[in-house]
């Protein structure tokens, strides 16, 4: 049963770090974006990016099982290469990301703008070009919230069940992550099962946010 278990807690959280490596430097370019520029349609844009967190993730599942599908656009390309996504742990880790996703370009564009342009003006001025000032810059002094950001990202993705389980499956081994892991344990009637994995998820998804709340605090001070 514990090795079982194990099984599961790997899974998630490989699901849940991938899931931020994918979601991190594109939610870093769009927050650095909305920061720094003001532009026609910035609005409809910053909607856009909300959409997964108000959607139902039924919905957001089913909208990357249309695309990722073996007749969707994308995954139509990716059929042709011998790639097959949905139905694996990295379909689960795309749900993750996306559903993950606004949380981590807003956290990266309030960071963003809480940084004073003078500083990147005067590296300018000295001469440096644009990429190395904001990787030498910018971002070292944006580093607070986009760790932050990562890390509510991670959590988010710890506890992803309803884009996951459409666009994933429930897969022994395979695709059932903790949260999917509950769910099909309550459905077979092991409640017993399912609350063992539900205090699992709950001592996860604490350990996460204090080591993020711990490091905000040293940070801040």
């Amino acid at each position: 049963m514990f090795s079982g278990h194990a099984e599961l807690v790997a899974l998630t959280l490989r699901v849940a770090v991938t899931a931020t490596l994918i979601a991190l430097p594109l939610a870093v370019a769009v927050g650095y974006g909305l920061a720094r520029f003001r532009f026609r349609g910035r609005t409809l844009l910053h909607s856009l990016i909300a959409l997964p967190m108000v959607l139902p993730p039924v919905a957001v599942g089913l909208f990357l099982l249309v695309l990722l599908g073996p007749e969707g656009p994308l995954g139509f390309l990716l059929e042709a290469l011998g790639i097959r996504i949905v139905f694996t742990w990295w379909a689960a880790a795309l749900a993750a990301a996306t559903v993950g996703f606004p949380l981590l370009v807003r956290s990266c564009e309030q960071s963003f703008a809480s940084i004073d342009a003078d500083y990147e003006r005067v590296a300018k001025s000295l001469g440096v070009k644009r990429l190395r000032v904001f990787f030498g810059v910018t971002l070292p002094l944006a580093k607070r919230g986009v760790v932050y950001g990562s890390l509510l990202c991670f959590t988010r993705g710890l506890g992803e069940f309803g884009a996951t389980a459409l666009v994933a499956g429930i897969i022994p081994g395979r695709t059932e992550t903790l949260a999917l892991g509950i769910w099909s344990r309550v459905q077979l009637g092991d409640d017993s099962g399912a609350l063992v994995l539900a205090g699992v998820s709950f001592v996860l998804a604490l350990a996460s946010m204090l080591v993020a709340e711990s490091w905000l605090s040293r940070s801040q001070s």
